[in-house]
C-alpha cells in the first residue's frame, strides 16, 4: 500500500509539472515534437522502443542504467550515472565492474549506487535516486517494469526484442537521449579504429572461422548470432563467423539459436569455439559429455573459454570502456588457439 500511495503521489506531481512546462514553453500549445527546445537549449528528444515512448525534455543529469553496457557509454559521454544495475557476475573485489570503477575513480567522481536488476528489479531503489533518465536499451526489462519506471522518468528500452541491439545502435541511442550525439558518433568511430588497428596487426586471423557457443546445463547447446555483441567483439578482431551460424533460426529474445547438443555436428567446420561456463562444476559436466568431446574444436583443444569473470563480462559487450580493456586480454588467447589449430 505504501508503494502504491508513493506511486500515485509521484505521478500527480509529474503530471502537474508537465502541464506547467507546457504552458511556459509551448504557450498552451499541444505540440510535443522532437524539435522543441527547453529553456536550457536542449532539444526535446523522443525515442520509440518496443515497450513505449521516452520523451526527454531537458538535458539529463541524473541517469540510471539497466542491463549491460549502458553505464560505460554514459560515463564515456561525460556523465557518471547515479545508479546502475548490480552485476555481481563480473565485478571485482571493489564490488563494481573493474573498467567502471577505474573510469569513475580516474575522473574523481562518486561511484554509482547499485541496485538489484533482472526479474527482481528494485524499482523503489531506482525511484529513490530521483533519475531524470533511465537507460535500458540492452536489457530484459519487462513491459510492467517499463511502465512503472516511465511514469517517473523517461525510460529508453530496446527497439525490438529483449537483450538484442548492435553496439553501434546502443551507443547512438544513448547519445541521442543524453543530447550528446556528436560525442557518441566520435566514440563509435574510435572503437572502429581500435578494431581496425587490431585486425591489421593480426592478418593471420582472416582465414580462421569460429562459433560462439553457450550452455544452460547438460544436453544443451546454443550458438550466438554474428551481430550479438560478444560475437561482434571477436569478429571485429578479424576472425570469420562460421557460415553455419547464418543458417540457424533464432530462439526468441536470445540473439542466438538453441540447437541442442544432439546437433553439435553443425559446428564441425568451426576452427575455433568461444564459450564461457557459469562455474567450474558447470564446465566439468559439460566437458564430460561424449557428444561435446566429439566436436572437432573441442577434440583438438581450440576452445577459448576464459575463467576470469570480469573478462567474460567485459568481452561480452562493446562500448568505449570495455573494448581497450578486452582486446589486450583476448589476443594472447586467440594466438594460442590458432597455434594449436596449425599443429
Amino acid at each position: 500500500m505504501r508503494y502504491a500511495r508513493v506511486c500515485s503521489l509521484r505521478r500527480t506531481v509529474a503530471l502537474s509539472g508537465l502541464v506547467i512546462a507546457a504552458l511556459v514553453i509551448g504557450g498552451c500549445s499541444n505540440n510535443d515534437t522532437a524539435t522543441e527546445s527547453s529553456s536550457s537549449d536542449f532539444e526535446t528528444v523522443t525515442i520509440e522502443s518496443a515497450l513505449g515512448k521516452a520523451v526527454i525534455t531537458e538535458k539529463p543529469e541524473r541517469i540510471v542504467t539497466l542491463g549491460m553496457g549502458s553505464a560505460e557509454t554514459v560515463i564515456a559521454l561525460g556523465t557518471i550515472p547515479v545508479g546502475v544495475e548490480k552485476y555481481a557476475w563480473g565485478s571485482d573485489d571493489t564490488g563494481y565492474l573493474p573498467w567502471v570503477h577505474e573510469a569513475v575513480t580516474k575522473q574523481g567522481g562518486e561511484l554509482p549506487e547499485q541496485f538489484t536488476g533482472g526479474t527482481d528489479l528494485n524499482i523503489e531503489a531506482i525511484i529513490a535516486l530521483e533519475p531524470d533518465l533511465i537507460l535500458a536499451p540492452w536489457s530484459g526489462i519487462t513491459q510492467q517494469q517499463f511502465d512503472s519506471l516511465n511514469a517517473f522518468a523517461p525510460t529508453v528500452a530496446y527497439a525490438e526484442s529483449p537483450w538484442t541491439i548492435t553496439w553501434e545502435d546502443q551507443i547512438d541511442v544513448i547519445g541521442k537521449a543524453m543530447g550528446e550525439s556528436e560525442k557518441a558518433t566520435a566514440e563509435i568511430d574510435k572503437i572502429k579504429s581500435q578494431f581496425a588497428e587490431s585486425t591489421a596487426a593480426h592478418p593471420n586471423y582472416a582465414d580462421v572461422s569460429f562459433s560462439f557457443i553457450y550452455n544452460t546445463g547438460p544436453g544443451t547447446l546454443g550458438v550466438f548470432f554474428a551481430e550479438e555483441q560478444r560475437v561482434a567483439m571477436v569478429r571485429a578482431l578479424g576472425l570469420q563467423v562460421d557460415p553455419v551460424v547464418y543458417t540457424l533460426t533464432e530462439s526468441e529474445g536470445t540473439d542466438s539459436a538453441v540447437i541442442g547438443l544432439e546437433n553439435a555436428n553443425l559446428l564441425d567446420k568451426s576452427d575455433l569455439l568461444f564459450t564461457f561456463y557459469s562455474d567450474p562444476a558447470n564446465r566439468a559436466e559439460i566437458e564430460a559429455q561424449p557428444a561435446y568431446q566429439a566436436i572437432p574444436a573441442v577434440t583438438r583443444g581450440t576452445v577459448i573459454a576464459p575463467t576470469e569473470q570480469p573478462f567474460v563480462t567485459g568481452s561480452s559487450m562493446i562500448n568505449p570502456l570495455t573494448v581497450p580493456w578486452s582486446l589486450e586480454r583476448y589476443v594472447p588467447m586467440i594466438d594460442e588457439a590458432i597455434a594449436k589449430l596449425n599443429e
